[in-house]
């Protein structure tokens, strides 16, 4: 079965103010996202947690699975025209958003390319709204809002000016994070950190 909505991303805008982006909702069906949070693992705590301790009864891995194809990747390329073929993929899950996250930020520099898929049924809450920002200064002066549910996905290409952030929310809110980096080393760093922040705990369904 085919989770990732192609489709849907071939015909997404590319946004070029106030820097390259695109948002694409739906791009998993709502029975994906259902199996997803049937079988997500149990994250109670704040940070990202790397994939490889993955069980394989989740639904994730199968989005992840295609995520990882030839297909997503030339799509991504030809979009953002940037050249991404044999860069190293980066993976997290989230799983918990902590009050002190969601602070505005442009993602670090060995990151070219940032994809963002959200997880959670029908998000209800004001805070945890991704928001495209206009500077590093002030969330609320936003191009664009991305509600963190429904299998909506976001794709930035990293810049000195792709700020974003969002309002403070804490306790559960699932997403899926994917980079692509400039190099292998720049990507086993953050993995350590990953691993380390998530203390070395293995993800199992919840």
């Amino acid at each position: 079965m085919a989770h990732l909505a192609m489709d849907k991303l071939k015909a997404a805008k590319i946004e070029t103010s106030p820097y390259m982006y695109a948002i694409v909702p739906g791009f998993l069906p709502p029975e994906t996202v259902s199996r997803i949070n049937a079988t997500y693992p149990k994250i109670e705590k704040g940070g990202s947690y790397p994939i490889e301790s993955l069980d394989a009864s989740m639904a994730i891995k199968e989005v992840i699975d295609e995520l990882d194809g030839p297909l997503f990747e030339k799509t991504v390329a030809e979009k953002f025209a940037v050249d991404i073929a044999g860069k190293p993929k980066m993976y997290s899950l989230r799983g918990y958003t902590r009050a002190k996250d969601g602070q505005i930020h442009t993602d670090s520099k060995d990151k070219i390319i940032t994809v963002l898929l959200y997880l959670n049924e029908n998000w209800q809450q004001p805070g945890g709204r991704l928001r495209i920002l206009r500077n590093g200064q002030n969330v609320d002066d936003f191009a664009a809002e991305v509600p963190p549910d429904n299998g909506s996905l976001l794709i930035f290409k990293r810049s000195d000016n792709s700020w974003h952030g969002h309002h403070p929310f804490e306790g559960p809110r699932r997403s899926l994070q994917m980079n692509w980096m400039t190099s292998e080393g720049s990507k086993g760093w953050h993995k350590v950190r990953h691993t380390l922040s998530a203390a070395m705990k293995k993800l199992v369904p919840a």
